[in-house]
């Protein structure tokens, strides 16, 4: 039984919603720190999204494009294993995929990493390009 000044201020959500609900898992997670916060800035012909990752650097970090996602995460190391001896990739400590609202060009795609901050620059493709039309009447 915990006591009052032995209680995880996020416990009560744990006891109170079922095992199913990731907002407040996700929400948990992140105040736990387990997810580096992110910005995404969005206009009509890219994507630019900032992530906060202190103490790292570009080769802790892998970064993966899908048709119409992004999925940034901790890069894996290898550590032994105890029994055999060989090299073994462990799971990645966090990982996050953000869905992209239109196709992106990857040949034009481009990353950094400077200060701490990864910033990653997403065009969007010619042919999904936002179009006007002018509107008659």
């Amino acid at each position: 039984m915990n006591t009052l000044m032995n209680i995880d201020p996020w416990s009560f959500l744990d006891d109170l919603l079922d095992s199913g609900s990731r907002t407040f898992k996700n929400m948990r997670a992140r105040a736990a720190g387990r997810f580096p916060p992110v910005n995404v800035y969005l206009d009509d012909d890219a994507i630019i999204i900032d992530m906060e990752l202190p103490g790292k650097t570009a080769k802790d970090v892998t970064l993966s494009l899908e048709p119409q996602a992004v999925v940034i995460a901790d890069k894996p190391a290898e550590q032994a294993n105890a029994e055999t001896g060989k090299a073994e990739e462990r799971r990645p400590a966090w990982s996050r995929r953000l869905e992209l609202p239109f196709r992106v060009n990857a040949d034009k795609a481009s990353a950094k990493f400077s200060d701490g901050i990864l910033r990653i620059e997403l065009p969007r493709t010619e042919a999904n390009g936002v179009r006007r039309i002018a509107i008659q009447g």
